[in-house]
């Protein structure tokens, strides 16, 4: 019997650090970031996207899962300027021929997959939803005391964003916009 509640207390203990361990961090919002470059034939266009939330999962201080929302209505042009284009643009890009923001607000990253590659780099396979489509996607992520930073390319064609696009329009020429845009994300907690 004394044997059974040692056996007991020792489990009790084991399971009681293994929570406390695991940590949920939530980002800060208004500190993270992303930023976006889109190329076309004539040039390219960058910038911002905000973050609704996320929550990054430690045990200890390894990675070991992710889940993001990203504010649609937040898309923000930075390369040009008030009544030079910007309000254009960004209109263009809220409106059904790119993200359709009346309809999806919000896009989502949920890690699915992480592979530590030593010295706070992991390699992480997500599923990354836009317009309500989900795709796989994989990418490289560097971890350090407070913050997080990665950058990847996204195939807008595999979310219905076909604008433009070489892939499904013939006779485009100069008109052409790259089915990639790059996104730079930092997030810090």
């Amino acid at each position: 019997m004394k044997n059974l509640k040692t056996i007991a207390i020792v489990l009790v203990a084991v399971f009681s650090t293994a929570s406390v361990v695991a940590q949920n961090k939530k980002i800060n919002v208004e500190k993270s970031k992303i930023e976006w470059v889109g190329k076309k034939v004539t040039g390219a266009h960058n910038g911002t996207i905000n973050f609704n939330s996320g929550t990054l999962v430690f045990d200890g201080k390894k990675l070991k899962g992710g889940s993001f929302e990203v504010n649609m209505n937040s898309i923000t042009v930075l390369d040009l300027e008030a009544g030079k284009g910007k309000e254009k643009l960004e209109g263009h890009l809220k409106a059904d021929d790119f993200f359709g923001v009346d309809k999806h607000s919000t896009a989502k990253l949920d890690f699915k997959k992480i592979a530590d590659q030593g010295n706070g780099t992991y390699t992480i396979t997500a599923d990354l939803t836009i317009k309500n489509i989900t795709q796989p996607i994989t990418f490289e992520l560097a971890v350090t005391d407070e913050r997080v930073r990665t950058s990847f390319m996204v195939d807008r064609t595999k979310y219905d964003i076909k604008y433009g696009s070489g892939s499904f329009f013939d006779n485009l020429g100069d008109k052409a916009i790259n089915d990639n845009f790059e996104l730079t994300v930092t997030l810090f907690f």
